[in-house]
């Protein structure tokens, strides 16, 4: 008995037996893109745990959520506390999520959204003054700051600093959630 290939010293696969379904082709049962039977390749993870990128995502999140928070204040003529704690949320999440789980980031945002809580407030009260004034809004905030300050001074209650608490607490904890 001859053989046409001379054996060797290396251990023979199983042969896998003829299967109608899929026509005898024993690659056929794979996931398309699948390598040799396992799971489709994972795409690479995004970059983490990058704090530049998580305090400009911070800052850029506190400047727009202000605006935001102003618009609604001079809209509707009250400080809205649920918007409060949406500004904390989104700075701290914003900074969380590109930022990774840096320990300064939920930090930092807690303290940009308290500064975005503040200027929102006071867009907003520009924007209620501009409706009564002869002025634009603008030019209160950036020419009379000093007086935009002094009538945030006069309207803020108890409340208003409650709002601040709560936004600093959404932006620690969105951070610290997003991060995971």
């Amino acid at each position: 008995m001859s053989q046409p290939v001379p054996p060797s010293d290396q251990p023979q696969q199983p042969q896998q037996p003829y299967n109608a379904q899929t026509g005898g082709n024993p690659f056929a049962g794979q996931q398309p893109g699948a390598p040799f039977g396992g799971a489709p390749f994972a795409p690479p993870a995004p970059a983490r745990d990058n704090i530049a990128l998580g305090l400009v995502a911070a800052v850029v999140a506190a400047v727009v959520a202000a605006g935001i928070y102003g618009a609604i204040i001079g809209a509707t003529k009250h400080e809205i506390g649920y918007a409060a704690v949406g500004v904390g949320f989104v700075v701290g999440f914003a900074s969380g999520k590109l930022g990774g789980r840096n320990p300064v980031l939920p930090v930092v945002s807690a303290v940009l959204a308290l500064v975005a809580v503040y200027f929102g407030q006071l867009l907003g009260e520009a924007m209620i003054a501009a409706k009564e004034l002869p002025v634009t809004v603008s030019e209160l905030f950036f020419d009379h700051f000093s007086l935009l300050n002094e009538a945030w001074k006069a309207d803020s209650n108890f409340l208003t600093y409650v709002f601040f608490v709560i936004a600093a607490v959404a932006a620690y904890s969105g951070a610290k959630k997003a991060a995971e």
